[in-house]
């Protein structure tokens, strides 16, 4: 797997609106766009920091993903994104013949028109670790 570099930071949050000015006003960042992605139940939202992005999640329902990590106590860095150049399916593929746990058997449509799949935190050093490409 041959990785170009971070995508982004995913960042959980329980309201985008009341997190956003941190961001926008304390550090001076800019958000660029907000997207929902339906089937993943999140709200998000874009911010560049350089070459890379941040992206704020905030759940659109209780049985989120992101709801429930939330309810468990974690707030903040949910996930970190490496853009993969040989492909999602591929870089998965890799993964599992190294005995890597999978969250995604396959890529699958994340915000941004990214392919994107996820690795449990259980086999990635405690990171939940997303994988995408354009």
């Amino acid at each position: 797997m041959k990785i170009s570099h971070i995508e982004h930071l995913g960042i959980a949050v329980q309201s985008i609106e009341e997190a956003l000015p941190y961001f926008t006003e304390v550090l001076g960042l800019e958000c660029y766009a907000t997207e929902v992605v339906e089937d993943q139940k999140v709200k998000t939202a874009f911010l560049k920091c350089g070459e890379t992005k941040l992206e704020l999640l905030e759940p659109t329902s209780p049985d989120s993903t992101i709801q429930k990590w939330l309810d468990k106590g974690n707030k903040g860095v949910h996930h970190v994104a490496f853009a993969v150049e040989d492909g999602v399916a591929e870089a998965l593929a890799q993964c599992e013949a190294q005995g890597v746990r999978l969250i995604d058997k396959a890529p699958r449509k994340g915000a941004e028109q990214l392919n994107i799949a996820f690795l449990h935190p259980k086999s990635t050093c405690g990171i939940l670790t997303e994988l995408c490409e354009h």
